[in-house]
């Protein structure tokens, strides 16, 4: 979120300062890993929709102004299931992405059992399964992604400060002073997208402990495991990003095609939101008890042609609220600070949408789509 919204302050001629405690892409938060699903009908809210087919058309616009490849449209297939437990904590998502894909005439195709094992083999899915099929949906590449927007910010005079680290800021009857373990900083306006260091700095701030209470972070790990030989049936053209609702004892899961090569692997992770952890206390490391679990509840139950052994492991975390709704706009009371903390999982896709909402939301009072849905004085009405 901190690129997309420089590289667009950048692009409206802004004298804009970007702070980071790492230096971006770094493997620390929640944007990294090679990849990240990007689709256009969004299942978690129509209203999601419109950040995302503008996130495509932003990205694009980058591609052709860098010839960096930031997203690859390999298809994506979303599979549910009438006793569906959903994604993200938001029910009816099958139906709700179909609603979107209708409304905003965005192609699709609805595939039955049989349908989906004679087009993607590897998918073991049950008779009772169906899927939304949608061939632009795909793969952005988020380390591509965020450095891009960075670099293309800085050759439009953007300053970027790394390893460096905002510790507090205060509100001025003109703006805002920002202090970091390196000196202080003023501007006019002030736009935090931390992630999951958002909590500790709103609890720094006096009257803003309730909203940080809405937060909490979550642990997350992707896996990748073999499928060198059966690489054809997972290789991009012949095996989309895939999101499974699960059902039973079948926990849902979301994945890639095998984007590195017969020796990359399947990536795929199963999202979880009962391991409460700060950035400072999170655990990096994957036991292989935890690789085998992943492995027997549903690799093996889910795909054909996929071995036991996992080629790596990486961790990140979710900044998640109670309902995953994404969270940005103007604090409560105040005139000169923003915060944006969209994720719950399934943010990336629509961050140079965001980058683009922040970035006039901060010079114009307002950003063109319609982001009022996501304020945060609603917060203080549901947490």
């Amino acid at each position: 979120m901190g690129s997309a919204t420089l590289y667009q302050l950048a692009k409206r001629g802004d004298n804009v300062l970007g702070i980071d405690k790492y230096d971006p892409p770094h493997t620390m938060g929640s944007s990294h890993g090679d990849s990240r699903i990007t689709r256009q009908a969004i299942g978690e809210g129509v209203e999601y929709t419109p950040l995302a087919l503008r996130s495509y058309e932003i990205i694009r616009e980058l591609e052709d102004k860098t010839a960096h490849r930031l997203l690859l449209a390999c298809g994506g297939l979303m599979i549910s299931n009438k006793q569906s437990q959903g994604v993200h904590h938001v029910q009816n998502f099958f139906d709700t992405t179909v609603a979107a894909a209708t409304e905003h005439h965005i192609k699709h195709e609805i595939l039955d059992a049989i349908d989906i094992k004679r087009r993607f083999p590897a998918f073991k899915v049950a008779a009772h399964e169906y899927a939304y099929y949608e061939p632009e949906a795909g793969i952005l590449y988020p380390e591509k992604c965020i450095s891009t927007q960075i670099d293309v910010a800085k050759s439009m005079g953007a300053a970027v400060h790394t390893g460096e680290e905002v510790l507090s800021y205060k509100e001025t009857i003109d703006g805002v002073i920002v202090k970091t373990t390196i000196g202080e900083y003023a501007a006019k306006q002030l736009i935090i997208t931390a992630g999951p260091w958002l909590p500790e700095l709103l609890n720094k701030q006096s009257g803003l402990s309730k909203l940080s209470d809405y937060f909490k972070i979550v642990r997350q790990v992707m896996y990748w495991f073999d499928i060198k030989e059966h690489y054809q049936n997972f290789k991009p053209g012949h095996f989309p990003i895939f999101i499974w609702e699960g059902y039973g004892d079948l926990a849902s899961s979301y994945g890639f095609p095998a984007i590195d090569g017969p020796d990359g692997g399947l990536k795929m992770a199963s999202p979880k939101f009962n391991e409460i952890v700060t950035p400072d206390t999170i655990d990096r490391k994957v036991s292989q008890a935890a690789i085998d679990e992943i492995y027997d509840a549903q690799v093996s139950k889910c795909f054909d042609g996929v071995g036991r052994t996992c080629l790596r492991t990486a961790v990140c975390m979710y900044t998640d609220t109670h309902d995953s709704r994404f969270v940005m706009g103007k604090l409560p009371g105040s005139n000169h600070t923003i915060i944006a903390s969209p994720c719950s999982g399934h943010g990336f896709k629509h961050s140079p949408a965001i980058g683009e909402c922040l970035a006039q939301l901060a010079l114009d009072g307002a950003s063109k789509l319609d982001i009022s849905g996501f304020g945060v004085a609603s917060i203080f009405l549901t947490c």
